[in-house]
């Protein structure tokens, strides 16, 4: 009896472990998609290219007329144990029979387009059109389409001095236009997009000191509130989704090797506060309220930038997660992409 009754506690723990593992493993997804590295951050490939530029513009932003098109390739990938257990019931004890540990992975690969055009020599907007594909190891589950559409804008208060800080004042909007993680079934499909408009807003600042850039930034951001859903949830119907806001900060350096290459590290962190979700339940009659705590995420990027030519600079990272919900590894590429045939004369 002495033997039984550790067993019994372990196997009742283990099952509700399980059981809310598989009950918030949606919720733990929906705040790593919002703890990813933001567009308007303070990040290594703006650095790189004030490594380089900075010093023959007034303003660290496109000209007025001017345009710019880059093209950004972004991998991720998260890594999981899953528990699966099969208890039986013994009279008044629960005995284990099978506990299978089995590695879960989950692949986003994004392919995103850019296109900034110059207001005024201190003030660009800025539009992005991401193509997302997802593939996750569990079940065999894959997604491709658009993902969230977001125009961007970015205003400079002041012209760059050399030596002097530099400011930048951002602030973007998204668009739901990807695959929503509320209005599809979990057990045949993925989502592309985050399913909500999103508003964001910050302040970066940077400064060379040559050869190196200091740079950083601090951003909220906030999801609109999502209603009218009617998407299953066991015996329940998901009818409300209530995001909470996020405050992010990130920080880093650039070094200047050469005229030609340049390195860069920089850190960024993210907190989302709770977010609550209004489940219906038919049977009962009843609507209930889940809340999920507020998500820490931590991210370790670096990037290296090289000129291929006069005007061109590419820039490939490696980065890793610092946090459970943060990714293991990412990747990326961005490279600009030369249109200057559809560029206004200078005349």
């Amino acid at each position: 009896m002495k033997i039984r009754t550790p067993l019994l506690s372990m196997s009742l723990l283990l099952l509700a472990v399980n059981s809310a593992y598989a009950d918030e493993q949606e919720d733990m997804d929906r705040a790593r998609d919002a703890l990813t590295k933001q567009d308007n951050d303070a990040d290594t490939e703006r650095a790189l290219e004030q490594v380089f530029e900075a010093a023959e513009k007034n303003y660290s932003l496109l000209k007025r007329g001017g345009f710019g098109l880059n093209y950004n390739f972004d991998y991720s990938y998260y890594g999981d144990q899953r528990i699966d257990l099969t208890i039986e019931r013994q009279g008044d004890t629960s005995v284990i029979r099978n506990a299978d540990v089995s590695p879960v992975a989950s692949h986003t690969f994004t392919n995103s387009f850019s296109l900034d055009y110059g207001l005024a020599d201190n003030i660009t907007v800025s539009g992005r059109l991401p193509l997302v594909a997802k593939y996750e190891t569990e079940q065999e589950l894959s997604a491709y389409g658009i993902g969230d559409l977001s125009g961007s804008v970015r205003w400079q208060p002041f012209e760059y001095i050399p030596g002097k800080l530099s400011q930048t004042f951002f602030g973007s909007l998204r668009l739901p236009t990807g695959v929503s993680p509320y209005e599809i079934d979990e057990d045949e499909t993925l989502s592309t997009g985050s399913g909500t408009w999103g508003l964001s807003g910050g302040w970066s600042v940077s400064k060379v000191l040559d050869p190196v850039v200091l740079f950083g930034s601090l951003s909220g951001s906030y999801s609109l509130p999502l209603t009218g859903l009617n998407q299953v949830k066991g015996d329940s119907l998901l009818r409300e989704v209530n995001n909470g806001l996020g405050l992010s900060f990130s920080m880093g350096f650039a070094y200047s090797l050469s005229y030609d290459v340049s390195l860069s590290a920089s850190f960024q962190g993210s907190y989302n506060y709770e977010t609550e979700f209004v489940l219906f339940t038919p049977s009962t009659g009843t609507e209930q309220t889940s809340t999920v705590a507020g998500q820490m995420s931590g991210l370790m990027n670096f990037a290296l930038g090289i000129r291929v030519s006069p005007k061109t600079i590419a820039n490939v990272n490696v980065g890793f997660g610092m946090t459970e919900l943060s990714p293991d590894i990412l990747l990326g590429l961005s490279l600009p992409i030369d249109i200057s045939a559809v560029k206004p004369s200078e005349g």
